[in-house]
């Protein structure tokens, strides 16, 4: 499913204008990037979490040069599913 997807299935059950949920969806998705860039997790009770995991220094091969290389610490956004969403997308058949 895409976003424009995601905008028309919102538009037709509501029956909103589809220019006004694409404004939304993209506000939406704006705060959620805002937030993590500021290192702070969203927290959407009974959907899920964005949050912040934090990856440790690691030493990597490059294969194709048969060197290693350093890789330094970061950070990465992931998804934590509900457990309610989680069941229930285990269960789908």
């Amino acid at each position: 499913m895409t976003k424009a997807d995601i905008v028309s299935e919102i538009a037709k059950s509501t029956g909103i204008e589809k220019v006004l949920i694409q404004q939304v969806v993209e506000s939406f998705m704006e705060g959620v990037r805002g937030s993590l860039a500021k290192k702070e997790n969203v927290y959407l009770r009974g959907f899920g979490s964005f949050i912040i995991k934090k990856r440790a220094k690691k030493v990597a091969r490059n294969i194709s040069k048969n060197t290693t290389i350093t890789i330094p610490a970061h950070n990465i956004p992931a998804f934590k599913p509900a457990k309610s969403f989680a069941t229930e997308v285990k269960s789908a058949k």
